[in-house]
C-alpha cells in the first residue's frame, strides 16, 4: 500500500526533528530487583538518548541528512549529549543551551534475562518550550518533520510551519500532555506506543482505538508499536500488521527500540517504499538496535540494515 501524501523534494535535510534529548545511565541487573532488596548489578554504561535526538542519529547513520532542534542543559551531560549529535553528523544549528539547567536524565534498569527495561527519568522544567519559543524556519528545511510531542503547543507551532511548507509531519507519542488535542490534527503519520491509543480514547481494543484516532483527528496514517508483538498500522480502512523480528545474538536492551522503529519507518518513507515495507524496516532497525546497551550504540548503518533484511529473506 502506497503512502497517500507526496513528500517534498529538494530540501536541505531529509528529516528534521524537534523534541527530546536525554542522557541515560544504564544498569544491567540479573533480574528486576524485588522491593527492599540489594542486588549487585552486572554492567553499567552511559549513553546519549532521547526520542527525537536518537531518531535523527539513526537516520543519519542510514545515510540521510538530518537536523535536530532541542534544548540541552549547561551541565556535563548536556555537553556530551550535544557532542554525540555533532560526532554523528546531525545538524545542530537550532540547538539551544539553557544556562544553569540540567539535561534530561534517565536511570534505566535492564533485566539481563530478557533485555526489557524500566526507566526512571526527570526533566528540568527550564528545558521546556512555550508556544512562542518554538524554532522558526526549522520545519521548512526538511522533507519530514519528526516530533515527540512533549511540549505540544510548541510542537503545534512547528507543525503548522511544516504544513504551510508542504513538509510531512510525523510523531512518536507515548503519553497525554497538556495541549495535545491541538497538535494531533496537524500530524500526518502518528505511530505511538502501545499504551497511548487506549489512554487517548479510553478504548481497550487496539484496532478500535486506532480507528477512533483516525476519525477524531484525521491523521493520514495511524499506528502503534507493540514490543515483542511487532507493529500495527491503520490506513484507508485497512490494517497492516507485522511481527517483531529476531535480534541477532539475542536481545540485550530494549531502550530506544521505539525510537529505532521510527528511524526505520521514516527511512522507508523517504526511500519511497510501500507502507508494508516501511513497517518491516521499522521492526528491522528496532531489532538491530537491541543488540547492545543504550538507545544508539547498535543503530545500524544502511549496509547492516539491508544485509539483515536479506538474511530474513
Amino acid at each position: 500500500m502506497r503512502f497517500p501524501l507526496k513528500l517534498p523534494e529538494k530540501r536541505e535535510f531529509d528529516c528534521v526533528g524537534f523534541g527530546l534529548n536525554a542522557f541515560d545511565h544504564l544498569i544491567v541487573a540479573p533480574q528486576y530487583p524485588a522491593f527492599d532488596t540489594k542486588t549487585r548489578f552486572l554492567e553499567y554504561a552511559q549513553s546519549a538518548g532521547g526520542q527525537t535526538a536518537s531518531a535523527m542519529v539513526g537516520l543519519r547513520r542510514l545515510g540521510l541528512r538530518t537536523a535536530y532542534a532541542g534544548r540541552f542543559g549547561s551541565d556535563e551531560e548536556g555537553r556530551k549529549g550535544l557532542q554525540s549529535l555533532v560526532d554523528e553528523g546531525v545538524n545542530t544549528d537550532f540547538v539551544e543551551i539553557v544556562e544553569g539547567a540540567r539535561t534530561q536524565v534517565a536511570f534505566i534498569i535492564i533485566d539481563a534475562r530478557t533485555g526489557e527495561r524500566t526507566i526512571l527519568w526527570d526533566r528540568d522544567e527550564r528545558l521546556a518550550y512555550s508556544e512562542w519559543e518554538a524554532p522558526v524556519g526549522f520545519a521548512e528545511r526538511g522533507r519530514i518533520l519528526h516530533l515527540d510531542a512533549h511540549d505540544p503547543p510548541a510542537c503545534a507551532q512547528v507543525a503548522r510551519e511544516a504544513r504551510r511548507a508542504g513538509t510531512i509531519v510525523s510523531a512518536d507519542i507515548d503519553n497525554i500532555y497538556d495541549g495535545l488535542p491541538q497538535l494531533l490534527p496537524l500530524i500526518d503519520v502518528l505511530i505511538s506506543s502501545a499504551e497511548f491509543p487506549r489512554r487517548l480514547t479510553g478504548l481497550t481494543d487496539e484496532r478500535a482505538a486506532l480507528m477512533e484516532i483516525k476519525a477524531r483527528y484525521g491523521c493520514a496514517v495511524v499506528g502503534m508499536t507493540r514490543g515483542t508483538r511487532g507493529a500495527l498500522l491503520y490506513h484507508e480502512g485497512l490494517f497492516i500488521e507485522t511481527t517483531a523480528l529476531p535480534v541477532p545474538g539475542g536481545c540485550r536492551d530494549t531502550t530506544g527500540a521505539g525510537d529505532a522503529f521510527h528511524t526505520g519507518f521514516l527511512y522507508g518513507l523517504l526511500q519511497g517504499e510501500e507502507l508494508e515495507t516501511c513497517l518491516k524496516m521499522g521492526c528491522a532497525v528496532a531489532a538491530l538496535k537491541c543488540r547492545a546497551l543504550g538507545a544508539r550504540k547498535a543503530l545500524p548503518t544502511r549496509e547492516e540494515l539491508y544485509a539483515y533484511l536479506q538474511s530474513l529473506g
